[in-house]
C-alpha cells in the first residue's frame, strides 16, 4: 500500500507542472503562438514565386536503418583458410568427485510474508510513507492557493511586486522539494538497514536448517517447475527465523542511519550499514537462496514539481501603469 501512496506523491508533485499556461490558454488570452509549417491566425499565406527548374541529377541513396540494413546484408561465406595449430590440452590429475546432491527448496516470498521482523519493518515504513503522502498533498494545496491569490492580486501589483511574490513561491517550492527528497532518502536508508539485519540472520538460519537435514543444495521455489513437499524447507526456516530474530532495529523517524548509535564510516570496498554483506562461501550450502526477504523498501524519490508559471507577462497593462 505504501508503494502506491508514494507513486501518488510523485504524481502530486509532478502535477505542479500543470500550473504552467498551455498554448490553448494563451490563445484565449490573445497571445499568438507560431507553429512551424503553419500560417498564423489572421494572416494570409504568402504568395510563392514559381519554382525554378532544378537541374536533373541522380539522387544519392539514403542509408537504411540498422534493422533494415542488417536484413539487406547477405551472410558472408565461411572462411576457407586453415587455422593455426591448436594448443595441446594436457590432462588434469584425478580430482575428488562432488557429493551427491541433496536438494532443498525455499520460497523467499513465503519467508517475507511469514517473518515477524519483516512485518514489523513493513508496518513502520508504511506509516512513514503515509505521513509523507499526506504532507505532500497539503503542501501542493498550499502552492495552488498562493498562486491563485497572486493571480487575483495581479491587477493591484506592479511588475516588481509580482516578481518578488513569484520568487517567494519559487523558494517555497524548492525548499519543499529538498525536504521531501531528504525524508524519502531517510526512509530508504531505514529500510536497507533493517533488511540487512534480516538477511544476515536468514542466511545463518538457512544454513542451519539445511545442515540439519543433510541438504547441500538449496534452490529457489520460484525457479523450480516441479517440487515435492519433502524438499520444501520454507516453513521450518520461517519458524526458526522468528525464534532467533523476532524484531529488528529500525531507525527512528527522521533519523539518518549515519546518526545511529555505533555508526562508523565503512572502508572502501566494504558494504555500508544499509547494504547486505556479500554471501560467504559455505561448504555444502548454496548461498544464493539466502537473500533477504522483500521488506517495505520505498521506491526512488518522487520527481520534483515544475516551478509555478510566471504571471507577469499576462498583464501587459502593468508595464504602462506601474
Amino acid at each position: 500500500m505504501h508503494h502506491i501512496r508514494l507513486f501518488t506523491v510523485a504524481a502530486l508533485l509532478m502535477g505542479a507542472a500543470s500550473l504552467s499556461p498551455s498554448p490553448a490558454m494563451a490563445q484565449q488570452q490573445g497571445q499568438d503562438w507560431f507553429v512551424p509549417g503553419q500560417q498564423r491566425s489572421g494572416q494570409k499565406a504568402p504568395s510563392r514565386a514559381p519554382a525554378k527548374p532544378q537541374p536533373t541529377h541522380t539522387p544519392l541513396p539514403l542509408p537504411l536503418p540498422p534493422s533494415q540494413a542488417a536484413e539487406a546484408e547477405q551472410p558472408s561465406p565461411p572462411i576457407q583458410v586453415q587455422l593455426p595449430p591448436a594448443p595441446e590440452v594436457p590432462a588434469l590429475p584425478k580430482g575428488t568427485s562432488p557429493p551427491a546432491a541433496v536438494v532443498g527448496v525455499l520460497s523467499l516470498a513465503e519467508v517475507s510474508r511469514g517473518a515477524v521482523a519483516a512485518q514489523q519493518v513493513d508496518k513502520a515504513l508504511g506509516e512513514r510513507m503515509a505521513k509523507l503522502h499526506d504532507d505532500a498533498q497539503k503542501e501542493q494545496a498550499a502552492w495552488r492557493d498562493v498562486q491563485q491569490q497572486l493571480v487575483s492580486e495581479r491587477a493591484k501589483l506592479n511588475a516588481d511586486q509580482i516578481r518578488a511574490k513569484e520568487r517567494d513561491l519559487q523558494e517555497r517550492v524548492t525548499n519543499a522539494q529538498r525536504q521531501f527528497r531528504d525524508r524519502n532518502r531517510i526512509i530508504q536508508e531505514a529500510a536497507q538497514y533493517a533488511r540487512a539485519q534480516i538477511e544476515r540472520t536468514l542466511r545463518a538460519v538457512v544454513i542451519q536448517v539445511s545442515e540439519s537435514h543433510g541438504i547441500n543444495l538449496v534452490l529457489h521455489q520460484e525457479q523450480v517447475v516441479l517440487n515435492y513437499p519433502a524438499f520444501d524447507i520454507t516453513q521450518q526456516v520461517v519458524e526458526q527465523l522468528n525464534k532467533i530474530l523476532p524484531s529488528v532495529v529500525v531507525p527512528p523517524d527522521g533519523v539518518p542511519v549515519a546518526k545511529m548509535p555505533g555508526a562508523v564510516p565503512v572502508a572502501q570496498g566494504q558494504p555500508t550499514p544499509g547494504q547486505a554483506s556479500p554471501p560467504a562461501t559455505t561448504s555444502g550450502t548454496a548461498a544464493g537462496p539466502t537473500a533477504a526477504p522483500t521488506v517495505a523498501a520505498p521506491p526512488t524519490p518522487p520527481a520534483p514539481p515544475a516551478p509555478p508559471a510566471s504571471t507577469e507577462k499576462a498583464a501587459p497593462s502593468q508595464k504602462k501603469h506601474p
